[in-house]
């Protein structure tokens, strides 16, 4: 195996780990796809199995024999000895990974995978029934658990807007606990239709709209319109915000989730299980 001490802090081949931001990381090998970091063995071992390739490690020592032993051995099963062994694997005490990093590893190891080339719009729908739209969500903790929710309840795939956050942001897919590797997304580019043009653009695929909204008019998320819908795309807002006016008006149908107890609303992440729940039952 290639293991490297890391004695040098400054060494440029650890500047991936250390001094590069989500958008260097996804820029990175322009104009051909970038590189993301997974962190946590589950994390990175579901980026593996999904046929994503790995191109160097970094792991606290005291990790070596335990979480890294368990990312050694899917490289070695996936990939083969001779790509196990090809592969950087940058070793440090923690206080020296901390340093490095400037914060303490989830699980004692991150790993650095190549990026896949994401599809246009028009060959992502192609098979697709049910999809989820998050419409310039941001927080990448909501997009990891929307996302664990929509593979867990059986979504066909998930379209993200422009500005929404990249779901192979290291927190989430940590938070999508490695679903983000397992079901089927794309992110538009700046290039593409955005906000009431993009769900004219879904409608033009065939598929019935859904503004997530809280309104008077809203549709209950159950309702007929929505679930016996051939192909249906549920379109998700910000926290707080939620989603523009005009991206309402655009939409076919407005929904809403029914509350009780006099609260108004529930947190973007935990409304999406439950509206993937009631458009997935009988399918």
């Amino acid at each position: 195996m290639n293991t490297i001490a890391i004695t040098d802090l400054k060494d440029p081949a650890l500047k991936i780990f250390s001094g590069m931001s989500e958008t260097g990381l996804f820029h990175y090998y322009e104009p051909e796809p970038g590189v993301f970091v997974a962190e946590s063995a589950n994390v990175m071992i579901r980026a593996l199995e999904a046929g994503y390739e790995p191109l160097s490690l970094l792991i606290e020592r005291e990790r070596f024999d335990t979480e890294g032993a368990q990312v050694f051995s899917a490289i070695r099963e996936i990939l083969g000895e001779e790509k196990l062994n090809s592969i950087p694997v940058y070793i440090g005490e923690r206080e020296v990974v901390t340093a490095l990093t400037g914060y303490k590893l989830v699980r004692g190891l991150w790993g650095v995978f190549r990026r896949r080339r994401l599809l246009p719009l028009k060959d992502f729908l192609k098979d697709k029934k049910r999809i989820a739209v998050l419409y310039d969500i941001v927080n990448p903790t909501n997009t990891g658990a929307i996302i664990r929710s929509a593979a867990a309840l059986g979504i066909d795939g998930v379209v993200l807007t422009f500005p929404s956050v990249d779901p192979l942001t290291r927190r989430s897919a940590r938070v999508s606990m490695g679903t983000a590797f397992q079901i089927p997304w794309t992110k538009l580019q700046k290039k593409d239709p955005q906000g009431p043009a993009f769900i004219d653009e879904l409608k033009g695929f065939g598929f019935t709209t859904v503004a997530m909204a809280l309104r008077e008019d809203s549709a209950a998320v159950d309702d007929e319109s929505i679930v016996g819908a051939p192909r249906l795309a549920v379109v998700l807002g910000t926290e707080g915000e939620g989603l523009p006016h005009e991206v309402i008006s655009a939409c076919d149908i407005k929904a809403m989730i029914p509350m009780r107890h006099g609260v108004d609303s529930l947190n973007v992440a935990a409304a999406s299980a439950v509206i993937f729940w009631e458009i997935m039952k009988g399918k």
